[in-house]
């Protein structure tokens, strides 16, 4: 890999699957190296979060990413589903770090507004444009279609970063910047100038 490229790591966590997702980004260009689900088998808590752990480290042994990421989860109706959510979560973010992997964390609605272009989108919309964008012919699992689409976003996210780094130094200093309308139209001919290049 160039030093211009990053792989990423999308993790999608569940207690009964866990998807998982690892993708080049070269540019504007994002390929797909790797994707499918972690099934849990049946067992004590511990024994189920053992398994994500030591499958998930199998992974990212295989591929070797430079950075992760992962949906945050909230409290939703039934709290001790969340709970076991947030533990198989925990499981996993915890091997990406045991790794050396950051963690870069997105909500779904992100998510599927940088994927789908609405934070509305249905599981269905999430997978047939993660087969379209990354090219992906034949049956793609939810829970991996989901963990494409953090790492996608992920992407999505660093090279907005090293943009705005690379245009606005003054981000960086902590200099209040972008504060007027004009100097918001200032940035942006930065960025149009600088992509014409």
């Amino acid at each position: 890999m160039s030093s211009s490229s990053v792989r990423i790591l999308g993790i999608d966590p569940g207690l009964n699957h866990t998807g998982y997702g690892v993708i080049d980004a070269v540019g504007d260009r994002l390929t797909p190296v790797v994707y499918g689900c972690i099934h849990v088998p049946t067992g004590t808590l511990s024994e189920r979060l053992g398994t994500i752990y030591r499958e998930l480290a199998k992974v990212i042994d295989a591929t070797h990413p430079n950075t992760a990421a992962a949906e945050v989860i909230f409290l939703n109706i039934n709290p001790r589903s969340t709970l076991l959510l947030g533990q198989a979560r925990g499981a996993a973010l915890t091997c990406a770090a045991m790794h050396g992997l950051q963690v870069h964390e997105y909500s779904a609605s992100e998510i599927k507004n940088s994927v789908v272009g609405t934070g509305r989108a249905a599981k269905t919309q999430v997978q047939d444009m993660m087969r379209r964008l990354l090219g992906i012919e034949g049956e793609l699992q939810a829970d991996a279609a989901d963990a494409l689409a953090c790492a996608v976003t992920c992407a999505h996210a660093l090279k907005i970063s090293a943009l705005t780094s690379r245009l606005l130094p003054d981000a960086q200093t902590g200099k209040k910047i972008l504060t007027s309308r004009k100097s918001r139209r200032n940035a942006w001919a930065q960025v149009v100038a600088q992509r014409s290049k």
